[in-house]
């Protein structure tokens, strides 16, 4: 269906919707359009104020994105059933009339991208979000290479994590200035890595970024990166991007993730030549044996925690610490997502 036989339909739908009896506070009229590709259908909704809705059905275990809840546009997860059926929608809402050219607009774009996604709508719902997001954001300068090494590392887990959960991305809570990179329920992981030929001497920032959560476990993923050469050797920072974008349910968050982090889609072309190869990949338990320097060993010392911005090497060159054994790495990522569901 083109564009211009779309908008027709959901103003219809919505003129129709407008003119039906109002049952209730809580209640939604609704009008269901037509599934296409085998999904689920969305629907067109109006509310006891008038408001416009969109629903976008989704799994009731998915969690909707954050973020989205101003004075004009709200979303929200919201379950509705009725004698028959049960559903649970991601609802886009619409709550000032004066916009409401603008939102079936918006809604338009949905259903067209949502018609290439018919078993992940949601999906592209957070497609077109950002890409109506997209007009505000601001150039910023490109990353350099220790922090396209470091994106690098921490894109190396979060793949992991999003071949387990399309929504793992919630984990990554570095960009957001959070003391660990990943974090689930009673786990956290903070990761580094390096292009050094020899030795392993993370950088530490900070007293509290080697102190595990409160009764819970902490590791360091230390990966050591090697530059690659050649056009089809190693594997690159713009390549883990667009991999974490097809395994990723929103896409759009994870955008505002690297974006957190410096890195623009826009600025792609300045980081393809940037290939590595892992050449070394160690996972280690942070605990009492572990060398660091916290504000909760230093109190325990009877030292007086009054040093700030504090930033330190750490040397894993030796043979201690012992790092995890291998097959325990993928067991840790698998008890993160179920700490996460």
């Amino acid at each position: 269906m083109s564009k211009e036989a779309l908008r027709k339909l959901v103003e219809e739908r919505w003129t129709a919707l407008a003119a039906e009896e109002v049952s209730g506070e809580r209640r939604l009229r609704i009008s269901e359009l037509s599934a296409s590709g085998g999904g689920e259908p969305l629907a067109l909704a109006a509310d006891h104020e008038g408001h416009r809705h969109l629903l976008v059905p989704i799994d009731p275990h998915r969690k909707v994105r954050r973020g989205t809840d101003g004075p004009v546009l709200r979303l929200y997860k919201r379950a509705l059933e009725d004698d028959e059926t049960y559903q649970t929608y991601a609802d886009l809402a619409c709550l000032h009339s004066d916009f409401a050219d603008l939102f079936a607009e918006l809604c338009v774009d949905v259903l067209s991208a949502a018609a290439a996604l018919p078993h992940n709508p949601v999906k592209a719902l957070y497609q077109v979000l950002d890409r109506w997001k997209a007009l505000f954001r601001i150039q910023g300068a490109p990353l350099g290479p220790e922090q396209l090494a470091g994106l690098f590392g921490e894109l190396s887990v979060l793949h992991r994590l999003l071949g387990l959960d399309s929504s793992a991305h919630r984990l990554w809570r570095g960009p957001e200035g959070y003391r660990h990179d990943f974090t689930a329920g009673t786990i956290a992981v903070e990761v580094k890595a390096a292009t050094v030929d020899e030795g392993r001497r993370p950088r530490i920032h900070g007293l509290d970024q080697l102190e595990a959560p409160e009764g819970g476990t902490l590791c360091l993923a230390w990966f050591r990166l090697q530059r690659a050469t050649g056009n089809n050797a190693g594997t690159s920072v713009v390549d883990l991007v667009k991999q974490a974008s097809r395994l990723c349910d929103d896409e759009a968050a994870l955008l505002d993730l690297l974006a957190a982090v410096g890195y623009r889609s826009q600025d792609s072309e300045f980081y393809r030549d940037a290939r590595f190869t892992v050449g070394e990949e160690r996972w280690y338990r942070v605990g009492p044996s572990f060398p660091r320097l916290t504000g909760q060993a230093l109190t325990e010392a009877g030292v007086a925690v009054s040093v700030l911005d504090v930033e330190y090497t750490i040397d894993l060159s030796g043979e201690t610490p012992a790092p995890l054994p291998s097959g325990q790495v993928p067991q840790l990522i698998e008890r993160m997502i179920r700490e996460s569901a």
